[in-house]
């Protein structure tokens, strides 16, 4: 009687020792043998579970708090945000904002990769971190936030906690499940570093953001000749139907000419093509800076976005619409005609959609429900069109053009009242 009440705290070991009939004498040993078999399987699940190439992973619920020790070991952090220019937004195919970027810092000085949720509201944000699906809302929420009678407030217990705007009043936001989290992030911020991130960003969005040398926008008008490369735009327009002198009109926009150019995105060479955009193209990076090889994998990205747009019919329109595509991608612009077309207006003329593209850095316009990719800074994509077009239309004159590569040195642009003339 004493060894069934020891193993009646035992569960279900209980059922089994039960129904083995055994000599007193017996009783000890077989005791010995199920706490040792018990003890031992204990001990394995225990260390099964926290094994870091997580073997087992599926014994660790997602709602069980995955604090600060767990997301190390796993090797991310996951940031839940809302689209704008403060939080979070794509910028020529870079993740930029400066809540985003204040974040990544805390995710690098953690040593982890940092992955990003945009949610269409705040109540998206306090559903999905309740529900364990992310570790912090790097957008800073006011500290009397009030929440929706449609979310389930047990569910919600919040710790202020890191970065911090507008006096302390709104402040980014961990689980109640996260203590040692939430104290990472107090330890880690310091208030000086929102000035510092949103000067890093200012210089990187300023003029000086594309390293290059500043050629002239013509090589020799008396002779017809644009640039060096006008016999490679002038091949590769042949097979997406481009006039030759609208590209170059577009390479002095990117790069000034300048086949060594780099943007502080990352876009490279004359065509000033991102990194993924080249993959995308099957331009090896060690060809990404020579000249006809970032030429001819521009004009076959052109290509591709005159065919997802072939919905224009008007080919003079569709090639703005692909130009500002070049610079804001096709997303943004897609957002911005429907925007147009929900308000009455020509959806297939630019000069309607531009308007909608300038508004894209509005919040009543990028956090309309019918808006699915959110901020765009569209004053830059509307000037670089406009930029564009109106250079395409000096060259109209030049009827050169010859296959293959000009020996001819590019002359710098003629600097006038700390300007370039062009």
């Amino acid at each position: 009687m004493q060894i069934e009440s020891v193993l009646d705290t035992k569960g279900i070991l209980i059922v089994y020792i039960k129904q083995i009939r055994l000599t007193t004498i017996l009783c000890p040993l077989l005791l010995a043998a199920v706490v040792v078999v018990f003890t031992s399987c204990s001990h394995r699940k225990a260390a099964d579970a926290t094994m870091p190439w997580g073997e087992v992973s599926d014994t660790v619920s997602s709602a069980g708090g995955f604090d600060l020790d767990r997301i190390q070991s796993g090797g991310e952090l996951i940031m839940l945000t809302l689209s704008g220019p403060d939080t979070y937004y794509d910028y020529h195919g870079r993740q930029s904002g400066t809540h985003y970027m204040l974040c990544q810092r805390f995710a690098d000085m953690l040593g982890v990769s940092l992955r990003v949720d945009v949610c269409r509201d705040t109540v998206e944000m306090l559903r999905k971190l309740a529900a364990g699906d992310a570790d912090v809302i790097a957008c800073p929420l006011p500290k009397n936030l009030h929440v929706p009678s449609t979310v389930d407030t047990s569910a919600i217990r919040l710790i202020y906690c890191g970065a911090t705007t507008d006096s302390l009043r709104r402040q980014w936001v961990v689980s109640a499940d996260k203590p040692l989290l939430a104290e990472a992030l107090d330890d880690w911020y310091r208030p000086e570093m929102l000035a510092e991130v949103r000067r890093e960003e200012a210089r990187s969005m300023g003029n000086g953001h594309v390293r290059r040398h500043v050629h002239a926008p013509m090589l020799d008008r008396k002779a017809g000749v644009i640039s060096r490369y006008d016999g490679f735009f002038k091949t590769h327009c042949q097979s997406i139907r481009w006039d030759w002198r609208l590209m170059a009109a577009q390479c002095y926009q990117e790069s000034t000419f300048d086949p060594n150019a780099r943007s502080w995105a990352g876009a490279c060479g004359l065509m000033q093509i991102m990194p993924s955009t080249a993959d995308h193209l099957h331009l090896p990076m060690s060809r990404i800076y020579d000249p006809e090889s970032n030429i001819a994998a521009a004009a076959r990205f052109i290509g591709e976005l005159e065919n997802m747009f072939r919905d224009i019919p008007d080919r003079s329109e569709r090639i703005r619409f692909v130009l500002a595509c070049y610079n804001g991608g096709p997303l943004h612009i897609r957002d911005a005609m429907a925007l147009a077309a929900r308000d009455g207006r020509d959806h297939h003329r630019w000069s309607d959609v531009s308007e909608y593209v300038l508004k894209l850095s509005d919040p009543r316009y990028y956090n309309d429900p019918l808006v699915r990719h959110g901020y765009m800074r569209g004053a830059e994509t509307v000037d670089y069109v406009a930029r564009i077009c109106r250079r395409w239309q000096s060259y109209e004159g030049v009827k050169g053009g010859h296959a293959g590569f000009s020996v001819m040195s590019p002359r710098k642009a003629k600097h006038r009242k700390k300007k370039y003339q062009i």
